[in-house]
């Protein structure tokens, strides 16, 4: 028997794979072994965190095909252990970090079934303890248990089924219910809901049609791992223009769209215009910093120069960090310990966490708190959409994924970082963005395009993803015409497109 090797499976802090086979050149490596010792290994590094042996965990799973079979696998295992396990079938993946905090549940872990966005024949596991979401190295401690033949060797446990979503989404509407005051506080108010045949279904019928909001034009609420309509993802333009169509033709105040497991979502306000990238954070900053005056907002690497700016404006501090929701959770967090508040850690890509919820990276939290100051518009007469009017938006924006063309990558990825960092301080029209924690940023003046670029190295993948934005037309050619001559310098970095681009 070949000795197992679960590091491909690693995704910085999750597992993820493939689950079904049928794809050309993907093999399925999510196996029952694979599974099945994966459980294990979280069951022991779970004992070993917690120092107890009488375990409760519970499991969830989105709608994925995949995802009944894993689940079954991973509490059949958990069992074996000796940890008393609750199956609650499909969840969001926010709900199962809840059954380790509400009262009559409080489980010492949970794990959740889902792959993300990710394409149909993918799958994984997520895994929470009471203190939140685990981290990588935690994973890794994970699967060197996997991989090794080490057993709790007590007896087995059972599996029972359990349903936690209705608890959840009673957590949800009674949190609108109190912060408007009212038993149906959304009457009056047509809210749709894509739910793109995730998990996120449960938020129309189980959250917003209790409080009397008309849900009529919501669509694909139904679970099917198939994903027959679209990828049920915010950043998907496919999925974007799906949920846009919806409020146009329902002429609602507001569209809400989830992904696959409910941990990250955007929105459609009722003009059509869609709230999610630096829309969104804007949104949900000036939202705090009403309440929490001078609150440091913590992002990834690639928001605009104009959301930093309205966030100063707004009298709070855009603390521009990494990419990854744990860089940015856990940035927040440091923050928060060394006494600087820090109300809000959220990422580009719709991944938002509240410190007020756990630091949890929650959509439907998310949505909750703009359903809420659409409520409270309605009452004094105000838009949404008002509370992001001095937000200034660039011209342009384009993103290069260029290709590392060597396996050991990343010393030739930090030497291009680097040396352009070094050619970007000595040229004229460009500046170095102060405060940059992730690859090189670059700020150019009007006459080098009028904009900003960002060259970081993927931690995972031989990849050096390049921004660029523009507040004028034409700017992101320019920019990309600056940086061309540069960058086509190595040899190992495929720059064909943006070399193509600049013309």
């Amino acid at each position: 028997m070949s000795e197992k090797n679960y590091s491909k499976l690693r995704n910085e802090s999750d597992v993820r794979g493939i689950a079904i086979e049928g794809v050309a050149g993907q093999d399925v490596n999510l196996t029952e072994c694979a599974c099945c010792d994966i459980a294990r290994g979280f069951a022991l590094w779970l004992m070993k965190r917690s120092g107890k042996d009488n375990l409760r965990v519970a499991v969830g799973r989105d709608s994925r095909l995949s995802g009944e079979k894993l689940l079954g696998w991973m509490a059949q295992s958990l069992a074996k252990e000796g940890i008393e396990v609750t199956d609650m079938g499909l969840t969001s993946t926010p709900a199962m970090f809840m059954t380790t905090k509400t009262e009559g549940y409080m489980f010492d872990g949970a794990v959740m079934v889902t792959a993300s966005h990710l394409p149909y024949n993918r799958n994984g596991y997520k895994f929470f303890t009471p203190d939140g979401g685990v981290e990588a190295s935690d994973i890794k401690e994970m699967i060197a248990i996997a991989e090794s033949d080490e057993h709790s060797g007590l007896a087995d446990g059972r599996v029972i089924k359990g349903e936690f979503m209705s608890v959840y989404s009673k957590r949800l509407a009674d949190m609108i219910r109190r912060q408007c005051g009212s038993e149906r506080p959304l009457e009056g108010l047509k809210i749709v809901v894509d739910a793109g045949n995730g998990a996120g279904g449960f938020y129309a019928e189980k959250v917003l049609l209790p409080l009397g909001a008309d849900i009529t034009g919501s669509r694909y609420l139904d679970p099917d791992g198939s994903f027959p309509n679209h990828i049920p993802n915010p950043e998907n333009k496919e999925a974007m223009e799906s949920i846009t169509e919806a409020v146009r033709g329902a002429g609602a105040d507001l569209g809400i769209i989830f992904d696959t497991d409910v941990d990250r979502a955007g929105a459609v306000l009722s003009d059509g215009s869609e709230l999610n990238r630096n829309r969104l954070i804007a949104m949900l900053s000036a939202m705090l910093l009403r309440d929490h005056p001078g609150t440091a907002i913590v992002t990834d690497s690639v928001t605009s120069s104009g959301l930093a700016q309205f966030i100063a404006e707004k009298g709070g501090v855009h603390h521009r960090f990494k990419r990854g929701y744990r860089n940015v959770i856990n940035e927040s967090i440091r923050l928060n310990s060394e006494g600087v508040d820090s109300q809000l850690a959220i990422e580009t890509s719709g991944h938002g966490a509240f410190k007020d919820n756990y630091f949890l990276d929650d959509g439907a939290y998310i949505v909750t708190r703009l359903i809420i100051e659409l409520s409270r518009g309605k009452k004094m007469g105000y838009e949404l959409s008002s509370l992001i009017d001095t937000l200034k938006e660039p011209v342009e924006s384009r993103e290069f994924r260029m290709n590392l063309l060597l396996e050991d990558f990343k010393p030739y990825g930090n030497r291009v970082i680097d040396e352009l960092k070094a050619y970007a301080a000595e040229k004229q029209g460009w500046s170095l963005a102060p405060s940059n924690f992730e690859g090189v940023r670059v700020n150019l003046d009007k006459d080098h395009g009028n904009g900003w670029f960002l060259l970081r190295l993927s931690l995972h993948e031989p990849l050096m993803p390049l921004n660029i934005e523009s507040d004028e037309e034409g700017g992101v050619k320019k920019i990309a015409g600056e940086l061309a001559g540069f960058v086509s310098a190595y040899d190992l970095l495929d720059t064909a497109k943006l070399v193509e681009f600049a013309g």
